[in-house]
């Protein structure tokens, strides 16, 4: 029996949010494996000029496709935005796929009342990556973006849920649902932000959708393997699923990464490289 296409699907992000994205695909997609890339010595890519961003994720995705990736994730909002046409045409013929369209699209699914806020870092409500992508699908949806830099550390920080995240769930979701005729969906613009959707979807109310960015991702990729005839058909043997890369400090990286990862990381296990 054909194993299929069983060479990996490469992951980038500039650090360790995207590794909600690996989740999310290592649980949709449990016969891949898998190559995952943090550039953690020169986060955050957001303060960054686009060419810069652009230099940054040109050269962190060489080293995924010198990895024999058959697929690239750009698992990053703030790549996803400025450097995914780039992207796309410097690693042809292997495919790319980045986060903002597919949340984009999950968004315009989920919305009834045509109004939704999407929650993400200042750099992305900036280049309103978000509102392109779904005004390009829908034209008549309002589009609220509210920039949540707090939550990124207080994923990092494993402060998942609690007085302090709470309180600053419920400061930022005040602003978002402060007039008439309230959005009905949040999308989670970072990919830090899925570690926090329990908790946000409490303080918004069962009303409210949330669209988790690494689970549309998953579902993205899920769906391109089975067009483009790329899936593997042999599940990977344990401990054999996923390579990490980091570009700079292992430790920092598995002691925060295991938040987003939903697992232990070991750091012996994540191997430095000089981009």
């Amino acid at each position: 029996m054909s194993s299929g296409d069983t060479r990996p699907i490469g992951v980038f992000d500039s650090g360790m949010g995207g590794l909600t994205v690996l989740r999310a695909m290592a649980e949709r997609l449990p016969n891949e494996r898998f190559v995952y890339l943090g550039d953690t010595a020169r986060l955050p890519y957001g303060t960054k000029s686009p060419e810069t961003i652009k230099a940054y994720a040109l050269k962190a995705t060489q080293l995924l496709i010198d990895e024999g990736v058959k697929l690239v994730v750009i698992a990053c909002n703030t790549a996803s935005a400025v450097a995914i046409g780039p992207l796309s045409e410097a690693l042809a013929p292997v495919p790319v796929i980045g986060v903002i369209e597919p949340g984009a699209a999950a968004g315009v699914d989920a919305t009834k009342n045509k109004h939704i806020a999407v929650l993400a870092t200042e750099s992305t409500v900036k280049g309103n990556a978000y509102v392109r992508a779904i005004h390009a699908l829908q034209g008549d949806i309002r589009v609220l973006q509210q920039p949540c830099q707090v939550f990124v550390a207080m994923a990092e920080e494993g402060w998942t849920d609690g007085p302090a995240a709470r309180a600053a769930a419920e400061q930022y979701l005040a602003t978002v649902f402060s007039g008439e005729d309230p959005p009905d969906t949040l999308v989670l613009g970072c990919t830090h932000f899925p570690v926090l959707a329990k908790m946000l979807g409490e303080v918004a109310g069962r009303e409210v959708a949330i669209v988790d960015s690494a689970r549309t991702t998953a579902n993205a990729v899920a769906e391109a393997l089975a067009e483009l005839g790329l899936e593997s058909d042999e599940t990977p043997a344990p401990g054999k699923t996923t390579k990490i890369f980091a570009t700079d400090s292992p430790e920092r990286f598995a002691r925060v990464g295991e938040i987003f990862l939903g697992r232990k990381l070991d750091a012996d296990d994540i191997e430095q490289v000089d981009l």
